[in-house]
């Protein structure tokens, strides 16, 4: 089964992201070397007993018919209580359950015709990390900011299931507009288990854009144009 993991994430991250008090909503496009392959939304909901979220990703292109919807909820301080994920990868069905268990968080997922229950180490700073997910990026800003960039880690549910470590390093801000106004951007890049991706996150630190260097995929907030455009990346031989 082919999967394309957005791994993102080296360094200090000290911009400051609010929690969210209030719903927040966004729509993204997926390009690969420039062409649009696919799009992308999240939406964040607060409540009583923590923070909703859900996203949708679809994906079309030559060797990957992608589509996933993801449910969670997150407690007030954004950390992982449950996750439901159910999505499709070039016509298999695949399904993950998580939640915190025992000091331990617990996947179950199932891909063709087999289904595996992995534990994993737990950490407040864990975020379920699904391919071309912007709220995962989303929630992932916002931990960053709330512990200091120090425990952040990302669940990626890919064969049986996996977590690691996440490192930021900022980088000089750059420009932008969004709906046409000027605004300024501030540039990141994160490393996970030694792959890196630029993120480019606003003046709250919502996400902007993301380019993943190493497949050609970048996930562009709509609205929003970089100045001077990230480098184009070639198209591997």
């Amino acid at each position: 089964m082919r999967t394309f993991v957005l791994l993102p994430f080296a360094g200090v991250f000290a911009f400051f992201v609010p929690l969210v008090s209030q719903a927040q909503s966004a729509s993204f496009q997926i390009a690969q070397h420039g062409h649009a392959v696919g799009t992308a939304s999240f939406q964040f909901t607060p409540g009583p007993q923590g923070v909703s979220s859900t996203s949708i990703v679809h994906v079309a292109m030559q060797g990957l018919d992608y589509s996933l919807s993801k449910t969670e909820r997150l407690s007030s301080a954004h950390q992982l209580r449950h996750v439901q994920l159910s999505a499709t990868v070039n016509g298999s069905a695949v399904t993950v359950a998580g939640a915190p268990n025992s000091g331990q968080i617990v996947l179950k997922i199932s891909a063709n015709g087999r289904i595996t229950t992995t534990p994993l180490a737990a950490h407040d700073g864990a975020v379920f990390l699904p391919d071309f997910d912007p709220g995962a990026l989303e929630t992932l800003l916002t931990l960053a900011a709330a512990q200091n960039n120090r425990g952040l880690w990302v669940i990626v549910p890919k064969n049986a299931g996996s977590i690691a470590p996440v490192q930021l390093a900022t980088y000089a801000d750059q420009q932008g507009t969004f709906n046409g106004k000027p605004i300024a951007v501030h540039h990141l890049v994160a490393t996970i288990s030694g792959a890196s991706t630029d993120l480019f996150s606003g003046p709250d630190n919502q996400l902007l854009q993301a380019e993943l260097p190493q497949q050609g995929f970048a996930l562009v907030r709509k609205g929003f144009v970089l100045k001077p455009p990230a480098k184009p990346i070639a198209p591997a031989e």
